[in-house]
C-alpha cells in the first residue's frame, strides 16, 4: 500500500494523519488540498456503529436516565430519557398485542406530536417498519395516500384531524369499511393489508385509540418483545420514507437501522454533539422527513441531546419564542423557515444569546440568506447540510468553525466513511476538480431499495453501489461541495446549459428580494427561456425595470422582462422572460398555485416542497 504522510496535527485531542491520496480526513475541517480529481473518500478515526435503533436508545437511557429527552411545548409534554424508554416499551408491546409482527409496516400520519416520535422508536423496538406519511396530504391526494398503502401497511396511526386536515374522514372515504369494522380487524377489498387504525385523540367507530395500544401489552407481550430483540439485526429495514428521488413519482426509500443510526452519529459528530455539554435543539422541521426523524429523533437517541418542539405545525413566531424560553443552543430549519424567522417584526426583542449554531438544509440555501441569519439572529455557527432521503439523509455538512465563505457558498465537506464522485452525466466519467457534473454517493448511508420497485432501484443505484443523486455540483480540493441544481431542473437555452440555482443565488443578493425561484419557459427559437419568480421583502416595492438593471451584465445578457402585471389569462409571446412578483403576504414560494402559471409557463421546476 503506497501512501505518504505529509502532516501530523493535533485537533480535539485526536492525532490526524493526512494522506496524499483521494482520501481526505474529516475528523475536523480539511486544511490541506488533498484531492486531485472529483472523487473523495471521507476517512475517519471513528468506526461505524453496528447497533439497532432500540439498542442505541437503551445505551443513552442508561447513561442519562434523568436528562430531558424532549419537550413538546404546544402539547405540554415533557419526557426524560427513562420516561421515554418506558413509554416506548409499552407501545412496542402493545403493537405486538394487536397482532403486528416483525417486518410489518405501520404508517405514521400526523404533525409533530409526542406520539409521532414515540411510535418511531416503538416500531423499531418491535421490528416493525415505520412508513412516514406527509401530514399535509389533502383529500384530493387520496390516490397518493392509497399509493402509500402499496407498501402494505397493516396499521396506521393518526389524529382525528389537525387544522384543516381531517385524517379520519379521508381514511373513511378511501376505506368505507372502517366504520362498520371491529377495531383491529378491518377487512377492506381496496386495502387488503390494513387491519388497524389507531387514532390519537377522539375515539372513532371501527378504530382503536392510542390508550388501547398502551394498555394492551400484557406480560406475555413484554416477554415476546424481549425475546424479539435477539432476532432484530442492524441491517434490517426500519423506515420507509416517500420521496420523488431522481425519477419523479413518489417512491418508498427503505432505510435500515445501520443507515440512520450511523448518519445520526456522524451528523452529531460534525456539528459538535459528541463534545458539547448538553445541546438543546429547537426542532420545527417535520418528523415525517429525514431531517426531523434522523437529524432530530435519531440524534436524540444516539447523542443524548434534548429536543424542543415549538409547535405541532410550523409557526415561525413559536420558533423564536422557544429559542428564548427553552434556552436552546441549536436550531434546525429549511431556508424558507429561516426566511420566516428573520422576517419576524419583533425579532430584536427576543434573547437568542443561547443559540450557538444551527443547521439549514432541505432545499438550496442561498448564500445571502446564510449571511442574513448570522447577522439578524447572531447564529455564528450556522451550518449547511446536504443530502437525499435515499442517503439517510446527510452526505455533506459544514463545520460550525468554517469561515463565512464556506458556510454560505458550499454545503460543507464529505461526511465520515462516505465516498463521492462528480461525473459527466452523459459519459459517467469523473470530471476535473471544480467542474460541474452529477454528484454520486457510495457508502453505509445508501438506502436498501425503493420498496417493491426493483426497476427504479436499479435505475438510481449502480451495480458498484453508487447512488445517482440527480444533483449537479462540483468539488474543490478539500472536498467542499457546491450545488448548482438538479439535472431535471437544468435549462438548455440555445444549446447552453443554465442552472437555475446560479440565477436564484444572484437574485437573492438584491436588497428588496426575499425569495426567488427560476423556471423554464418554452421558446420556439431558443428551446427554453428563463422565468424569474420573485417574492419581495415585506413592505418593499420594485419594478421589473429595476430588477432588469440589477441583472445587466450579471445574468444572461439577452434577458427581457415584461413590465406589466402578470395575468394567467393573457397570451404572452414565447420570447419574453417573465418576471413574476408574488404578494409578500404569502408564506413562501413553495405555496404558489402552480395551476395559475400553467398557461404562459411550462414549469421545469416544482414550486411544491
Amino acid at each position: 500500500i503506497k501512501f505518504c504522510v505529509i502532516s501530523i496535527a493535533v485537533n480535539r485531542n485526536v492525532i490526524i494523519l493526512y494522506y496524499l491520496a483521494n482520501g481526505i480526513h474529516v475528523d475536523s475541517p480539511p486544511t490541506i488540498p488533498t484531492l486531485t480529481t472529483s472523487y473523495a473518500h471521507g476517512t475517519s478515526t471513528t468506526s461505524l456503529l453496528h447497533t439497532t435503533v432500540g439498542e442505541t436508545l437503551l445505551r443513552t437511557v442508561e447513561r442519562w436516565p434523568d436528562r430531558e429527552a424532549m419537550a413538546f411545548l404546544e402539547g405540554g409534554v415533557r419526557k426524560t430519557f427513562a420516561q421515554f424508554q418506558q413509554d416506548v416499551d409499552r407501545a412496542a408491546a402493545g403493537l405486538l398485542a394487536l397482532g403486528l409482527t416483525k417486518g410489518d409496516r405501520l404508517g405514521m400520519w400526523g404533525p409533530n406530536t409526542y406520539e409521532w416520535i414515540l411510535f418511531q422508536f416503538a416500531t423499531a423496538k418491535a421490528g416493525i417498519i415505520l412508513v412516514s406519511v406527509q401530514y399535509a396530504v389533502q383529500l384530493w391526494h387520496k390516490l397518493m395516500l392509497t399509493d402509500l398503502f402499496s407498501v402494505g401497511c397493516k396499521a396506521i396511526v393518526c389524529p382525528e384531524q389537525f387544522k384543516t386536515q381531517k385524517y379520519c374522514n379521508m381514511l373513511r372515504q378511501i376505506c368505507p369499511e372502517i366504520e362498520s369494522s371491529t377495531p383491529g380487524d378491518i377487512k377492506s377489498a381496496r386495502l387488503p393489508d390494513l387491519r388497524s387504525v389507531i387514532v390519537l385523540d377522539n375515539r372513532q367507530p371501527g378504530m382503536l385509540h392510542f390508550e388501547d395500544v398502551m394498555e394492551a401489552g400484557s406480560s406475555q407481550y413484554v416477554q415476546q418483545l424481549q425475546d424479539l430483540q435477539k432476532t432484530i439485526s442492524f441491517d434490517d429495514p426500519i423506515n420507509i420514507q416517500f420521496t420523488s428521488g431522481t425519477t419523479g413519482a413518489p417512491k418508498g426509500a427503505t432505510l435500515s437501522h445501520f443507515n440512520i443510526v450511523n448518519n445520526a452519529y456522524y451528523v452529531g459528530k460534525r456539528v459538535g454533539y459528541t463534545w458539547k455539554p448538553h445541546p438543546r435543539i429547537c426542532l420545527p422541521v417535520p418528523l415525517y422527513h429525514c431531517f426531523g426523524s434522523v437529524g432530530g429523533g435519531m440524534c436524540m437517541a444516539v447523542h443524548g441531546i434534548s429536543l424542543v418542539f415549538p409547535s405541532a405545525g410550523y409557526d415561525g413566531k413559536a420558533n423564536i419564542a422557544a429559542l428564548e424560553s427553552e434556552r436552546c443552543t441549536f436550531i434546525y430549519g429549511t431556508p424558507t423557515m429561516y426566511v420566516d424567522m428573520i422576517s419576524q417584526p419583533d425579532l430584536a426583542k427576543y434573547d437568542l444569546s443561547s443559540v450557538e449554531t444551527g443547521i439549514m438544509a432541505g432545499s438550496p440555501c442561498p448564500p445571502e440568506l446564510v449571511k442574513k441569519v448570522i447577522s439578524a439572529m447572531g447564529i455564528k455557527g450556522i451550518t449547511i447540510g446536504y443530502g437525499t432521503t435515499e442517503n439517510s439523509p446527510v452526505t455533506f455538512c459544514a463545520d460550525p468553525l468554517d469561515n463565512i465563505q464556506r458556510k454560505s457558498e458550499t454545503v460543507g465537506f464529505i461526511m465520515d466513511h462516505l465516498e463521492v464522485k462528480v461525473v459527466n452525466p452523459t459519459t459517467g466519467e469523473v470530471v476535473p476538480l471544480g467542474e460541474l457534473g452529477e454528484i454520486m454517493i457510495r457508502g453505509y448511508c445508501v438506502m436498501l431499495e425503493y420498496w417493491g420497485d426493483q426497476a427504479k432501484t436499479e435505475e438510481c443505484i449502480t451495480k458498484s453501489g453508487w447512488y445517482k443523486t440527480g444533483d449537479i455540483g462540483s468539488l474543490d480540493a478539500y472536498s467542499y461541495c457546491r450545488i448548482e441544481g438538479r439535472i431535471k431542473d437544468m435549462l438548455i437555452r440555445g444549446g447552453e446549459n443554465i442552472y437555475p440555482a446560479e440565477i436564484e443565488q444572484f437574485l437573492h443578493t438584491h436588497p428588496k428580494v426575499k425569495e426567488a425561484q427560476v423556471v423554464g419557459v418554452k421558446d420556439f427559437r431558443m428551446g427554453e427561456e428563463v422565468c424569474a419568480c420573485i417574492k419581495l421583502a415585506d413592505g418593499e416595492k420594485c419594478t421589473a425595470e429595476e430588477i432588469k438593471a440589477y441583472c445587466k451584465g450579471q445574468v444572461i445578457p439577452s434577458l427581457i422582462f415584461n413590465t406589466g402585471a402578470f395575468n394567467p389569462d393573457q397570451d404572452y409571446p414565447d420570447s419574453v422572460i417573465y418576471l413574476v412578483f408574488v404578494d409578500s403576504t404569502r408564506s413562501g414560494l413553495q405555496n404558489l398555485d402552480v395551476q395559475s402559471l400553467d398557461k404562459p409557463l411550462t414549469v421545469g421546476r416544482s414550486f411544491v416542497n
